[in-house]
């Protein structure tokens, strides 16, 4: 495994590879991107994986602040993976320069996360884009549980006409049904049996809102959400997963949405 911190290195170093399957993270590395690794790593191209936390995809700098970090430990998982290169940039080396393409932000941008976090999905993308004009990878690999953020690169990829693949990866998931996120590292463990708790709950619905729609009762949920330990709810929606809209009935192939705080630690999810 090779280690960049410099982009003109890392570019000198790929020029001479046939192509790249990339994984960006922001570090707190657990199973869910360890499957989307492997996921890499089964494809013809070498895997580059980034390690980056982005400061302009958070609105609060108490979050950005707290989001959980610990490089040594990511270092010493991603060479167990045999990965083919790290790229841990700076600030400067992803935002010292002018890119080619305008992010493209989708107007279903500000639904959901978008209407809780003012400028993350602007954050995102401004990397995400920088990221690819950096490296220019042939695939993208990219895990269903940030669905909307999934969904909003593609649409950028799609309309800027860049020739990168992004390779959708199902959510893994813990033992106990949440799915595996670095935030969970803040939860306590009688924190991530709310969680748990909460998935669980929210499964069970989703199987008796498809056999009887009219039991989607916003408000008596998200009551239920906070007897179970919830403190706050940002939303709680249904959307079809192809078009991202908001479902009126289960015609439709949709997912159960939401995102809620235990505490201060903000987690979300689709089912």
């Amino acid at each position: 495994m090779k280690i960049f911190k410099d982009k003109n290195a890392l570019q000198k170093e790929i020029l001479k590879t046939k192509g790249i399957s990339f994984v960006p993270t922001m570090g707190g590395l657990h199973k869910g991107h360890i499957s989307l690794i492997k996921q890499s790593k089964k494809s013809k191209f070498k895997t580059l994986v980034s390690i980056f936390v982005n400061p302009k995809q958070f609105n609060k700098k108490s979050d950005f602040r707290s989001y959980p970090r610990n490089i040594k430990k990511d270092i010493k998982l991603l060479k167990k993976l045999k990965i083919d290169y790290l790229y841990i940039p700076t600030f400067k080396d992803i935002y010292g320069f002018r890119t080619k393409n305008k992010v493209f932000l989708d107007k279903s941008s500000k639904e959901l996360c978008g209407k809780f976090r003012k400028g993350h999905f602007e954050g995102v993308l401004n990397v995400v884009n920088r990221f690819i004009e950096i490296i220019k990878p042939r695939y993208i690999f990219l895990g269903k549980k940030d669905y909307q953020q999934l969904y909003l690169i593609k649409k950028h990829i799609k309309k800027r006409e860049i020739k990168s693949k992004i390779i959708e990866c199902k959510t893994i998931r813990e033992n106990n049904g949440v799915a595996c996120s670095s935030r969970n590292l803040n939860l306590s463990r009688s924190q991530m049996k709310i969680a748990s708790n909460i998935f669980y709950y929210l499964r069970n619905l989703k199987k008796k809102i498809k056999k009887n729609y009219s039991l989607f009762k916003i408000n008596k949920i998200k009551k239920e959400l906070t007897k179970l330990g919830a403190n706050k709810i940002d939303y709680l929606e249904n959307y079809n997963i192809k078009s991202f809209k908001k479902i009126k009935n289960t015609n439709k192939k949709y997912n159960l949405f939401f995102a809620y705080y235990i505490k201060k630690v903000r987690l979300i999810d689709n089912i």
